[in-house]
C-alpha cells in the first residue's frame, strides 16, 4: 500500500477517534443517553486501535510516532503530526516515440 494512502486511512481513522471521544464525553456530561454510549464507545475504540496499527504499518514511523499513537483520543493525530511528510514515488521514466 503506498505511504499517502495509508496515510489517508489514518488520517480518517484519527479524526474518527477524536470526533467520536468528543461525543462520548459530551453525552456523559449531558443527557447521557445509552444508545449514544452503545454505539459511540465500539465505534472509538475500532478508530483508536486503527491508528495505531497504522501508524505502526507506516514506513516512516518513529517511537515517538508510535508512543503518540497510543495516547487515547488524540494519540492519532498527535501520531499524524509527528510523522514525516510521506515521500514521492519515483515514477519510471517512459519512452515515446
Amino acid at each position: 500500500m503506498p505511504n499517502n494512502t495509508a496515510r489517508r486511512a489514518l488520517r480518517a481513522a484519527a479524526t474518527v477517534e477524536l470526533v467520536s471521544l468528543i461525543v462520548l464525553l459530551t453525552n456523559l456530561f449531558t443527557v447521557h443517553v445509552p444508545a449514544v454510549a452503545s454505539l459511540t464507545g465500539p465505534l472509538h475504540g475500532c478508530a483508536y486501535l486503527f491508528s495505531i496499527g497504522a501508524v505502526i504499518r507506516d514506513r516512516q514511523r518513529t517511537t515517538a510516532a508510535i508512543a503518540l499513537a497510543v495516547i487515547p483520543g488524540i494519540g492519532g493525530m498527535l501520531a499524524l503530526r509527528s510523522l514525516p511528510a510521506p515521500q514521492a514515488q519515483a515514477r519510471p521514466a517512459t519512452q515515446t516515440s
